[in-house]
Parts: C-alpha cells; structure tokens; sequence
C-alpha cells in the first residue's frame, strides 16, 4: 500500500513544493491584467525613440500648462444682492475746469431732495490749465466705439486682474498735490478735489459757474468768462483708492463755446475683489454692513485690515455735450444711480488632488494618442515598403533558400 502511494506521488510528478502553504502573492498575481512583453519580443528602432521624445516633451508642456494654470488660480463673477445696509456715499473727485475758483459752485443733490454744498467740503487750488496738458495717460471719452479704439492705446479703461486691485489697494491714500504756478503764469483754471459723503441714492452733482444753476445773492457772473473744458483726474465711489483706475479717470473735455453743457451718466455697481471668498461670505453673512459705501462702513467691518479683499464700486459711463442757449444753465453734470446688486470678483485655487488628477489625464491622453499614431505610422511605413518590392524578386530571410543556415555551413566542414 505504501509503495502503490509512493509510485502514484511519482507518476503524477509531484514534489514536496505542490504541499507546502500557497503563497498569497501568487494568487494576487492571478488577477494581473495588464499585458507583459518578453525583452527578446521587443525591437528599439530609431522612429520609435524620437516619438518617444516628442511624447515626453508634449507631455512635460501641457503638465506645465496645468500647472501654471492652477497657480494663477481661476477668476470667477457672481452677482448678488448686496447684503449689507449703507446709508452714505463717498463721492472722491479730482476735477480741473478751465475758469478761476472763486466763479465756480460745487453742489450735489439727491434723489431725497437733500443739497450738500460740496464747495464748502471740497478743496480748490488755482492753477494754470497749460500744466494739466502733458499727462500722457489723458484721453477723451470716444462717444462711439470706432473713438474708443482709436484711444485704446492711450490708457482707456480695461478690467485688470485682481492682484492688481489688491496692490493698488494698499498703496498710498494721499491726494497727490497741486502743481505750482510757473513765474509769469497768471491762473485760469481751478482743481477741486476731496472727498465727500452724500446718501446713498440715485443724485447727481454738478458744478456751474456763479449766479447760475441756483438763486443765490452775489455777482452776476460775465457770460465771456464761461469755460467748461475740463479734465477729469479720479472720479470713484467709496473708499478712496488712487491707484485703482475707474472709467472717467486722466479723461479730457474741451469745447470753444461759452454755453456748452457736458452730461455724464453713470451706473454704480458694488464690487469686491477677493482672493479668500469662503471668509468673505462668513463676515458678510454675519455683519451686515456696507464696506463699499465709504471708509466709514470699511473701518466698521471686520474684514477692513485684511490685504487679500478690496471693497469698491465699479461704473460704467454714457457721456454726451452740447451747445445750450443763453436762458439755459452750462457746466458739468454728473447723474449717478447705483444698482442693487453686489459683483464679487473672486480668485480661486483648486486642491492639489485636483491638479494631480488633471496632469495624470493629460499625460495619458499623451501617451494613448501618441501610441496610437505611431502604430499608425508604422503602418502606413510598412505598407509603402511593401508596395516598393518588385514582383518576383527573391529576399534574404528564414524561408529564402538562397541563404545557407548555419547548420549547412557546419556539415560542410565535417564532409557531409
């Protein structure tokens, strides 16, 4: 019995190894299903290497795309109800109109019937116009758009990034001082500039020369004296940010007649730039202010420090002039209203998962597509090499009988 068992362990080629505990890997390794290649299978050819190169540098190019991509972060713009509650506006204003301070009146009145004298919160500085002229940022606002892209070039207004608006942000507040007058230079122009708060409702201001506009005591002004040609230098809502630039600033408006009526109409829109929007929101869920109105509601809220959120108001602008008649009022008249809404301009960066997945994509939508194609070149190298043989002729290979083997040249040697 014992020796029918061993001559059965034998005849079936059993060894010791067949009953010794299965080893866990080789039962994972069954499941592999990615295909193997034997090295001696595999042919290197030199069509094959600059493909290969081309795939690592096209591959190495779009990882760098994404990876750029993913570093500048993604700019996005979402409309809201603006949630806070504002009562004021701060109007910042940098105008010089070609006549002399003491003939010009600043006024602004609101939708609520409400007149601030804004002469009397504002700062006047003669000067002379001729120093105004040389800015080379100054423009005129094109009334259509073939004049906005002739000016285009001479700094005409385009949306900048919001790291730009972040590094304005933070750069000085300070109204840049008057020009001294040239000897011999009499004045003929007057800046008026400052801030000032106004509600926070549809108005306009205007400025017009004395003893016109309003019925008030003093002087009839001489109509010979009227010149409304101005230049605008900063016209901005909210919080005073010099450096931030707004539609209608380094703007120019000239004209040769005495009773000429400029009218600018303007559309305020509350913004916020901002690179961290998940603390935007918690603050401004929680305090309910209006941080865009003025540096008064920016002092109030919590975020008023903080270097990575700007609050602002952007506008867009329709202009028109024309002449007046003698019965009628001449000067600059700004109307604004503000919209009910809140632009939040925020910059976002997806997480590192997110970045390693989309190069992982890239890199084997490379890889197959470039696999692909050179399968099809082969191919096609393979067909034309194909189509080039002429019929009937004889090749070297394992089937041509024109080649002798190795095994007829050895029973040559040995006589056979």
């Amino acid at each position: 019995m014992a020796a029918n068992g061993m001559n059965g362990f034998a005849e079936a080629k059993l060894e010791n190894d067949d009953f010794a505990p299965s080893d866990p890997l080789k039962t994972i390794r069954a499941f592999d299903a990615f295909p193997k290649t034997k090295p001696s299978y595999t042919e290197r050819t030199n069509s094959g290497g600059v493909w290969t190169i081309i795939l690592v540098l096209a591959s190495l190019w779009l990882a760098n795309t994404e990876l750029s991509r993913w570093w500048k972060g993604n700019t996005t713009h979402s409309f809201s109800v603006e949630q806070g509650v504002g009562h004021d506006l701060q109007i910042n204003l940098d105008v010089v109109v070609r006549m002399k301070c003491e003939d010009l009146h600043v006024n602004v009145q609101d939708a609520s019937g409400d007149r601030i004298l804004a002469g009397s919160t504002l700062h006047k500085d003669p000067t002379a116009w001729i120093q105004w002229g040389n800015n080379r940022r100054m423009h005129t606002l094109g009334a259509t758009r073939e004049e906005r892209l002739e000016v285009k070039s001479a700094g005409e207004y385009r949306e900048e990034d919001v790291h730009d608006y972040l590094g304005a942000a933070t750069k000085s507040k300070k109204w840049p001082r008057t020009p001294k007058l040239p000897r011999n230079i009499d004045s003929d122009s007057c800046r008026i500039y400052g801030s000032m708060e106004g509600n926070k409702v549809q108005g306009d201001f205007h400025i017009t020369a004395r003893g016109h506009g309003y019925m008030e005591l003093g002087q009839h002004l001489d109509h010979n004296t009227f010149n409304f040609s101005h230049h605008i230098n900063e016209l901005s809502f909210g919080p005073f940010y010099p450096s931030l630039t707004n539609p209608l600033d380094n703007t120019i408006a000239t004209t040769d007649s005495h009773f000429q009526k400029f009218q600018y109409y303007l559309s305020i829109v509350p913004t916020v730039y901002t690179t961290n929007p998940k603390a935007l929101k918690k603050y401004t869920d929680k305090y309910h202010s209006s941080p865009s109105s003025g540096e008064d509601e920016l002092r109030a809220h919590r975020m008023r420090g903080a270097k990575n959120t700007v609050f602002t108001n952007q506008y867009a602008v329709t202009e028109q002039s024309h002449p007046v008649p003698e019965n009628a009022v001449p000067g600059v008249f700004v109307k604004f209203d503000i919209e009910p809404i809140l632009l939040t301009i925020a910059e976002e960066w997806s997480s590192l998962l997110s970045l390693l997945v989309r190069v992982i994509n890239v890199i084997s939508g490379v890889l197959v597509a470039g696999g692909w194609l050179y399968a099809m070149s082969e191919w096609a190298k393979e067909m034309r090499n194909r189509g080039q043989r002429a019929p009937g002729a004889q090749y070297e290979g394992i089937l041509s009988p024109t080649t002798p083997s190795v095994g007829d040249e050895k029973r040559k040697q040995l006589g056979f």
